[in-house]
């Protein structure tokens, strides 16, 4: 049975975090522009994909869809203590190297039935102007088989972020959320293709508008 939201102690952590650490930060230092909230369903399982620019994008996200949002991470870090608690906490799912596909799709899968919202990087990796060149199918096929919408979600700015240690430079960051998709009406490659392209051609005309 697929939840309706993510547990409670999931969503009391995230919203502690929230307020007192990132949005103060976005707000004076990355002077964050929010478009499109209304958007973004605050209940029920959903699969937001976007473009990827920086490691800073999955706090980012999370903060401006106003819910939590399951990424995946690397297994290594699931190995760390304290850093593994903190991480399953905020939604965090482990993949392995060299099975990244299957593991991953499998993770998205069980934190969606919990009623995550989980995030998907269109193109799987980061890119260096944050644009859309090569969407992959993975989103798409997850969105299939859990049968939930997607919703394409574009960070600009991130891209000119450079960092030192902890610290980075400020620049302006804007988020914008276009409205959500139905799921693709079957797993068949063709399918697939047309709903990833629709959602790389939604995310790369946002980013066109800059700030």
């Amino acid at each position: 049975m697929t939840r309706n939201r993510e547990p409670l102690k999931n969503l009391l952590l995230y919203r502690l975090l929230k307020w007192s650490v990132i949005v103060p930060i976005l707000h004076f230092y990355f002077r964050n522009n929010i478009y499109g909230a209304e958007n973004v369903p605050q209940q029920g399982p959903l699969l937001i994909v976007s473009n990827h620019a920086s490691d800073l994008d999955p706090p980012i996200l999370s903060v401006c869809v106003r819910r939590p949002v399951a990424y995946m991470a690397k297994e290594e870090l699931f190995n760390i203590p304290i850093l593994k608690e903190v991480i399953t906490l905020y939604g965090a799912y482990p993949v392995k190297r060299g099975a990244a596909d299957r593991s991953a799709i499998r993770a998205a899968m069980n934190s969606l039935a919990e009623g995550w919202a989980a995030g998907i990087f269109l193109q799987g990796t980061r890119t260096p102007d944050g644009k859309i060149t090569e969407p992959k199918l993975g989103a798409a096929l997850i969105a299939a088989k859990a049968k939930v919408p997607l919703l394409p979600v574009c960070v600009w700015g991130t891209h000119a972020v450079k960092r030192q240690g902890l610290i980075a430079n400020a620049v302006p960051v804007t988020v914008r959320i276009a409205e959500v998709i139905p799921p693709p009406e079957s797993t068949k490659k063709e399918e697939l293709e047309r709903v990833s392209l629709k959602c790389a051609d939604i995310i790369n005309k946002m980013h066109d508008l800059g700030r």
